[in-house]
């Protein structure tokens, strides 16, 4: 039987049990602790930081760097609660430091057996402090080069609660691994290596900041080889807010959010604000299960953020949020439409790696002209005047006519495949053109273009519809009540409920109680009304998709052609409304190794 609470006696938890429980909200495994004592040699100015971890960081976790080092008889205090070195004063207004409250060494002391080696550059030797349970014994003489050097063994030895939580062995080392990158990708300026169980896992030098402020080698190293050629710079500034970084094409996406880097004055950031800002640039051009690419640096006045709002400072909160968010989106917005004609190239490796030839199971022949027939089937252009062809075993190929002068970056139509795809010859090789694809993006612009141009069309229900909704929904509904029927959407209270009196016209007999939940929800993370944007483009994707050339029909040279110039024209023509590429680009260097002429 539970007693009653009155009945309790209250009472003062025993200091070791109040640094253990303490430590929960710092080290919750392995990886935070990695990062709190990176951070700290960080901010003691090193410029070469070296980790190793074994037993996915529970049996140890050594951090070494060679900043300034702690002095002799700072050991002791450095190891108590809420002692710092990094706040200039009592105000958590301007925190320009990576850590600040003192919390990282005590907690970690407090669930692990620490040992702080440590020598400054006025000191003949190293000395090194052992803490045990949160128990430090006196500092004793111990060889050391300049700088620090924590040792934390058996993390959790005292928690073992903490401990039966934790994931394997090898998914904490992952996450110890991807926390130093982040960490690596933020400071290039800094030289990491890390070693995992007695081997390098990954080494990084210091790195001149020649690219928007970040180190090419280690945006390798995070982001992948095919980043760096397949990402747009973006660069803007307003009222002292700068941000810069790279954007992934729409092409290159993945099914998770992993390769997402936000960087927040050189911390790196879990940020929902900027995270939805990202999800808002992209909402048009991805599928709605994938994830853009990106590493983003946002540079700001110190007292212009809260970084105090997180016990592992993983989140931050803006002065002036939708500031920051309107410049992120359309900073990102206008990368992307000034290179959304572009495809990434590894649209086109996969394609090439597709048509390697083929061998057969049991002998060295390639496979027969009739089988190669049977998968490449050309059609003649319709009309008689668009220069000589040929019929060869059934298929139409041009014939042996002159190359005209390319006219624009995707080339010259030259055929048709399979009436779905037009093959363009460019300078440098040739481009295969998903025609319906190029075509459902085309008109999908130019509609979007009218509602801009026109407002949203509102069209009244003849049965206003009344949507049940959790309180905190409707209230948030009914303060953008305004927004919300400038975007064709009338939204009136109706007891508890709200009655929805007019809607978009393009959304049709959609059902709407969904569509205001989902509102609700964007409105109170963002403040802008994402859910009803979406369903009207959604609209117009079945328009653009319904109104768009067919798979089946045959153009005429001079057609396809013309497609070819409006895609060069259009925003975001690399790829269709669902997030597919329209085209692949093959080099002819790529085609000719395919024979091994080269």
């Amino acid at each position: 039987m539970i007693e009653a609470a009155g009945r309790a006696t209250i009472r003062r938890l025993p200091e070791a049990l109040a640094n253990r429980i303490a430590a929960g909200e710092v080290v919750e495994r392995p990886a935070a602790a990695v990062k709190e004592l990176v951070e700290n040699a960080i901010d003691a100015g090193a410029s070469r930081i070296e980790v190793r971890i074994e037993g996915g960081g529970v049996d140890l976790i050594q951090v070494e760097d060679d900043g300034g080092g702690i002095p002799g008889d700072e050991l002791a205090v450095a190891v108590e609660r809420h002692a710092t070195s990094k706040l200039k004063d009592e105000r958590l207004v301007v925190i320009e430091t990576l850590g600040f409250r003192g919390e990282a060494l005590p907690a970690i002391a407090a669930v692990g057996r620490l040992a702080l080696t440590s020598r400054t550059p006025s000191c003949p030797h190293a000395l090194c402090l052992a803490v045990e349970g949160g128990r430090p014994a006196p500092p004793r003489p111990a060889p050391g080069a300049l700088g620090t050097r924590v040792e934390v063994r058996d993390l959790f030895f005292n928690v073992p609660a903490r401990r039966k939580f934790l994931k394997s062995t090898r998914r904490e080392g992952e996450l110890v691994v991807d926390v130093l990158k982040r960490l690596a990708l933020a400071w290039p300026g800094v030289a990491f290596r890390l070693e995992v169980d007695g081997r390098e896992a990954f080494r990084v030098p210091a790195e001149s900041e020649a690219l928007l402020g970040l180190g090419p080698e280690r945006l390798r190293l995070v982001m992948g080889r095919d980043f760096l050629e397949n990402a747009a710079e973006v660069e803007a500034e307003r009222d002292g807010v700068r941000l810069v970084g790279l954007a992934g094409l729409p092409t290159l996406s993945r099914n998770h959010g992993r390769l997402q880097h936000l960087i927040v004055n050189r911390r790196p950031v879990e940020d929902r604000l900027l995270r939805a800002a990202l999800r808002v640039a992209y909402a048009d051009l991805l599928f709605h299960d994938r994830q853009p690419l990106a590493v983003l640096r946002l540079d700001l006045p110190f007292d212009a953020v809260d970084v105090n709002v997180h016990p592992a400072k993983a989140e931050v909160r803006f002065k002036d949020a939708g500031a920051v968010r309107g410049l992120v989106v359309g900073a990102l917005k206008s990368t992307l439409a000034r290179h959304g004609h572009r495809v990434a190239t590894s649209v086109g490796g996969a394609a090439l790696a597709r048509m390697r030839p083929n061998v057969s199971a049991h002998a060295s022949a390639p496979v027969g002209l009739a089988e190669a027939d049977a998968a490449f089937a050309f059609q003649a252009p319709v009309g008689g005047d668009e220069g000589p062809w040929v019929r060869l075993d059934g298929a139409a190929v041009p014939g042996p006519v002159p190359v005209p002068g390319v006219e624009g970056p995707l080339g010259t139509a030259r055929a048709q495949l399979f009436d779905a795809y037009v093959v363009s010859e460019t300078g440098r090789g040739l481009v295969l053109v998903d025609m319906h694809a190029a075509h459902e993006r085309i008109v999908y612009e130019g509609l979007k273009a009218e509602l801009e141009a026109g407002g949203v069309r509102r069209q009244a229900l003849l049965i206003p519809d009344v949507v049940e909704l959790e309180p905190p929904e409707r209230a948030v509904l009914l303060d953008h009540a305004g927004e919300l029927r400038r975007l064709g959407l009338v939204v009136e209270p109706f007891g508890d409920a709200v009655v929805v009196r007019e809607a978009p016209a393009l959304l049709g007999q959609a059902p709407l109680a969904p569509l205001l939940r989902d509102l609700a929800e964007d409105l109170a993370e963002t403040g802008e009304a994402l859910a009803l944007e979406r369903g009207l483009f959604a609209a117009l994707s079945r328009m653009a998709c319904h109104g768009s050339i067919r798979s089946g029909r045959r153009l005429t040279l001079g057609e396809m052609d013309a497609l070819l110039r409006r895609m060069e024209t259009t925003l975001y023509s690399g790829q269709c409304n669902h997030g597919r590429p329209t085209h692949v680009a093959l080099d002819r260097a790529d085609i000719e190794r395919l024979f091994d002429r080269r």
